[in-house]
């Protein structure tokens, strides 16, 4: 029940934004809006996925962990998928030039790159193969706060919200390190 209960929960901003662009029709900028959106919800979602074990003392959802995880990659290949067919339109020879002009498109590129070999590695038999690998999520979650702030091209409450939270979950990771350490 709970899992089904996540799994439309994870769907309401994709639900969302089809309801904005195909039923409502007043977004002014389609592509920019497909972008927004999935961006900021594979962020939001990735960001969760890893505060899932900061705070299974207090609420354990580590057994729907994956699911979670595989949402914001399917927010991110969204994301992805928005940029290489509608904003390109599958010119590679665009989409070079956009990468070599704009470096905030290459960072963004090799943390879904990252996303990719997370998504591809989290059946159960692969991730035990590849799971101190999957520790590149921190990575990944870097380069998309860097990606989005440049691609706003300014500092807003926000981007320094992203920037407090990579922080602060980065020093509560640390945290546990250092505590599971002295344990043993």
């Amino acid at each position: 029940m709970k899992r089904v209960l996540l799994f439309f929960i994870l769907l309401i901003p994709f639900i969302f934004a089809c309801y904005e662009l195909f039923l409502i029709q007043n977004v002014k900028d389609p592509i920019k809006y497909i972008y927004t959106v999935s961006g900021v919800t594979a962020t939001v979602i990735l960001f969760f996925s890893i505060c899932i074990s900061l705070i299974k003392k207090y609420y354990n959802l580590i057994k729907y962990r994956r699911m979670i995880g595989l949402y914001g990659f399917f927010y991110a290949l969204i994301h992805f998928l928005n940029f290489l067919v509608l904003d390109a339109e599958l010119n590679f020879e665009f989409l070079i030039k956009e990468t070599i002009d704009k470096p905030f498109i290459y960072l963004g590129m090799v943390a879904f790159l990252i996303l990719v070999f997370m998504a591809i590695t989290s059946t159960n038999k692969l991730y035990r193969i590849f799971k101190n690998y999957h520790k590149l999520v921190y990575l990944s979650l870097i380069l998309i706060t860097i990606h989005f702030i440049m691609a706003q091209k300014s500092l807003t409450i926000l981007q320094f919200f992203y920037i407090g939270v990579i922080i602060l979950i980065g020093y509560w990771k640390l945290l546990q390190q250092i505590i599971k350490r002295n344990r043993v």
